[in-house]
C-alpha cells in the first residue's frame, strides 16, 4: 500500500497542493512554521479521519477559509480515490465516488502510523490515550471491531444520561445495561487478546532503542475481573452516588511498567519518548504482518529527539519497510536530517505551504 497522490485545498496554510508521491522514502526539508508536519497531518487524516495533533476540524482550516478539502490516490490490492470536505456546516467523504455512510466501511483504505512529539502522551497521558492507541489498533486489523466500539459507546452515552437524571427510570436502564454488557464483552476479549501479541514486539524495539539497558512489559487490566453483569450490578450504589457507568472497557487500562516498575512516574523523558517509539514500531511491525505490507510511515522530526545510539535502534524499522516496497514520509530541518539514513531517499523542500522537488 502507498499514497500516489495527495490533493490539499484550504489545509492549514497550504492553498492548493497537488502531489505524486512513489514508494520508497520521502525526505520533507525546510525551515520550522512551513507546512511540513501539516503534510504528515494530512495523510493522517485521511488515514484516521483525525489529527494526530489532538485537534479539531475548524483549526485545519486556512485562514480565511470556508473549509478544508483532502484527497488522495491509494495504491494497494486495487486504487481507490479518497475525497473529504470539512466546514462547521458540511462534512463530506467520499470512498471511489460513494459517500461513506459507516467510518466502520472506510477505515483500513489507507493504513499509516505516525511518529510524533505527542506520542509521549501515551506514557504520560491519560489512561484514555493508551485506550485509543489499543482501538486503533484493533479496528485496523479485526473486522467488525470498529462497528462494535462505536455501538458501545453509544449506548454508553445513553446510559450515563439516565444516570444524571434525578428519578432513573429503572426498566430503561436496564435495558442499556443488558446492551452495554452485550457489545462490553466481545470489546474486552479482544483487547485482551491483542496486548499478549504486540507485547514481544515492543519489548524488542524497546531493547533495541535502549542498548538492552531496560526490559518494558504490557499489561492489559480491565476495572474488574470476573463477569460484566456481575460487576455492573455490584457497582450500582456507586454508581448512583457518582452518576456515571464505571465499570467497563471505557475504563480499562493499558499498564506501561519499565524494569518492573510504573513507566510514567518512574522514567525520564528519554525513556519516556524511547518508550512511545517502541509502541509505535509495535503497531507498525503488527500491522505489517497481519495484512503482509508495511503501513504507511509518517515521522515528524522524531530522529531529531534520539542520541545517535537510539536512533540506529530505530532505523531498523525504516530498513525494513523499504525492503517491503513500503512508503516513508519523514519531516527535518535542513540541520537536523540524519545522514545515515542512507542516499535512497527523494528530498522535497517545503516552504511557506508549498512543497517541491529537492536536489
Amino acid at each position: 500500500m502507498h499514497l500516489a497522490q495527495l490533493r490539499l485545498r484550504d489545509f492549514r496554510n497550504f492553498v492548493r497542493l497537488d502531489a505524486v508521491f512513489s514508494p520508497g522514502f520521502h525526505l520533507f526539508l525546510g525551515r520550522n512554521a512551513q507546512g511540513k508536519t501539516n503534510l504528515l497531518e494530512a495523510i493522517y487524516l485521511l488515514a484516521t479521519l483525525r489529527s494526530f495533533r489532538g485537534v479539531g476540524g475548524s483549526q485545519m482550516i486556512r485562514e480565511g477559509a470556508k473549509g478544508y478539502f483532502v484527497g488522495a490516490t491509494v495504491e494497494g490490492q486495487g486504487r481507490s480515490e479518497i475525497k473529504a470536505y470539512w466546514s462547521p456546516r458540511e462534512r463530506k467523504l467520499a470512498l471511489n465516488g460513494a459517500p461513506v455512510k459507516r467510518v466502520a466501511d472506510y477505515v483500513g483504505t489507507l493504513r499509516a502510523v505516525v511518529f510524533c512529539s505527542e506520542d509521549v502522551q501515551l506514557v504520560k497521558g491519560t489512561p484514555r490515550s493508551r485506550r485509543r492507541f489499543i482501538d486503533l489498533l484493533l479496528a485496523q486489523t479485526q473486522p467488525g471491531y470498529l462497528t462494535l466500539l462505536l455501538r458501545y459507546l453509544q449506548a454508553l452515552k445513553a446510559r450515563n444520561a439516565l444516570l444524571k437524571h434525578p428519578k432513573v427510570d429503572e426498566d430503561q436502564l436496564a435495558g442499556f445495561t443488558a446492551e452495554l454488557i452485550r457489545l462490553g464483552a466481545p470489546l474486552m476479549e479482544a483487547r485482551k487478546q491483542l496486548i499478549p501479541r504486540i507485547s514481544p514486539l515492543a519489548r524488542l524495539a524497546f531493547r533495541r532503542i535502549s542498548a538492552d539497558t531496560d526490559e518494558l512489559s504490557l499489561e492489559y487490566q480491565p476495572t474488574f475481573e470476573g463477569d460484566f453483569a456481575v460487576a455492573i450490578a455490584t457497582s450500582r450504589a456507586r454508581e448512583r452516588s457518582y452518576r456515571t457507568t464505571l465499570m467497563g472497557p471505557h475504563r480499562d487500562e493499558l499498564v506501561l511498567r519499565v524494569n518492573g516498575r510504573p513507566a510514567a512516574p518512574f522514567t525520564s523523558e528519554g525513556q519516556k519518548r524511547t518508550l512511545a517509539i517502541a509502541l509505535k514500531m509495535a503497531q507498525a511491525e503488527y500491522l505489517a504482518g497481519r495484512h503482509g505490507s508495511p503501513p504507511i510511515l509518517l515521522i515528524d522530526d522524531v530522529m531529531g529527539e534520539l542520541d545517535a545510539h537510539r536512533r540506529s535502534g530505530f532505523l531498523p524499522l525504516l530498513h525494513q519497510a523499504h525492503q517491503a516496497g513500503g512508503q516513508v514520509f519523514m519531516t527535518c530541518t535542513e540541520e537536523n536530517w540524519p545522514q545515515d539514513l542512507g542516499r535512497e531517499l527523494i528530498r522535497w523542500n517545503v516552504s511557506q505551504g508549498t512543497l517541491g522537488r529537492g536536489g
